[in-house]
């Protein structure tokens, strides 16, 4: 038997399939959009949410970085180095820590990826009334919150 594309799209969004597959589908879907668009800043998908978090709190440390992304100092130390790297980030000693903030260059791609974020909340809302927007946005709070 052949399926053409829409039946097997169509087959695979059952009633019964459950959450973890279309999460998935998103975040890769999210990832390639992000990718795409900023690879002309050499800035991959993983290191975009670790800016953003710094940017958004001008200065923290490495273990606060950790607390607030939910990874482990490690990989936090590994996408810092490729940060710093890019001229992203700088590293400031103080006391026994080092303090992290973002650079000027930092601070525009952060600004721009963050825009990009926007647009693809603008895609998805493509599919939603305002209503189910923001229930759909306050489910995923709940959920993550819950979670973590």
């Amino acid at each position: 038997m052949n399926f053409n594309e829409d039946e097997i799209y169509h087959s695979f969004l059952d009633d019964d399939i459950p959450s973890s597959p279309l999460i998935s589908i998103l975040y890769r879907e999210h990832a390639k959009f992000i990718n795409e668009i900023v690879k002309e800043d050499d800035l991959s998908f993983g290191l975009h949410p670790l800016l953003i978090s710094i940017y958004k709190n001008d200065v923290l440390n490495q273990e606060q970085l950790a607390q607030i992304s939910h990874l482990n100092e490690s990989t936090i130390t590994r996408n810092l180095k490729k940060l710093e790297d890019k001229g992203l980030i700088e590293r400031i000693p103080h006391k026994r820590k080092k303090l992290i903030k973002t650079t000027e260059k930092g601070n525009l791609t952060a600004q721009k990826v963050m825009d990009y974020d926007e647009m693809w909340d603008e895609q998805i809302k493509l599919s939603l009334s305002d209503e189910e927007y923001n229930n759909f946005l306050n489910t995923l709070k709940k959920i993550t919150h819950d979670l973590i």
